[in-house]
């Protein structure tokens, strides 16, 4: 009976998330971006554009998207490529995640790339990338003469094979 109980509450807070008020200036006139569903990590941005931008074969372009938020300190937005856009189109985030700090206040514009062999147009209010806002922490460096033993130690690009 207790194992339900626990499991019930489990299902009732599943989507409980820790939640923050973030200030936006929207000066595109996309909507602001959502969540899409109940689960969802990230929140899809908008090209801000006048006119289609057409991206070339390898090819990259600085899209706006006429947002500017302030993020309290201890957060971060990370700057995603939608997986769509990725798989069908080639076209993806350059520097991904790109990251805006919690004390840029300028518009966030997104560089996007064309990875594939054919031409792709971006247009005015397409979602071009995923937005997640996530805590993040700091560090006070601890010079040491020596770090402690793991399994793996200095093992690293692909030290484990293929099997």
């Amino acid at each position: 009976m207790l194992m339900l109980l626990y499991l019930s509450n489990f299902a009732t807070n599943m989507y409980q998330m820790d939640k923050v008020v973030v200030n936006i200036i929207n000066d595109s006139s996309n909507p602001l971006p959502a969540y899409e569903t109940a689960g969802s990590a990230g929140m899809d941005l908008r090209a801000s554009l006048a006119e289609p931008v057409v991206l070339h074969p390898l090819q990259r372009a600085l899209i706006p998207t006429g947002l500017r938020i302030a993020l309290p300190e201890g957060y971060e937005c990370q700057i995603r490529p939608r997986s769509g856009l990725a798989a069908k189109h080639g076209i993806t985030v350059l520097n991904a995640p790109g990251t805006i700090d919690a004390d840029y206040r300028g518009e966030i514009k997104v560089i996007l790339v064309n990875l594939s062999d054919e031409p792709f147009t971006i247009n005015p209010g397409e979602r071009v990338c995923q937005m997640v806002v996530a805590r993040y922490s700091r560090v006070d460096w601890a010079q040491a003469a020596e770090l402690d033993e793991t399994a793996r130690g200095s093992g690293g690009f692909g030290h484990t094979g293929v099997e």
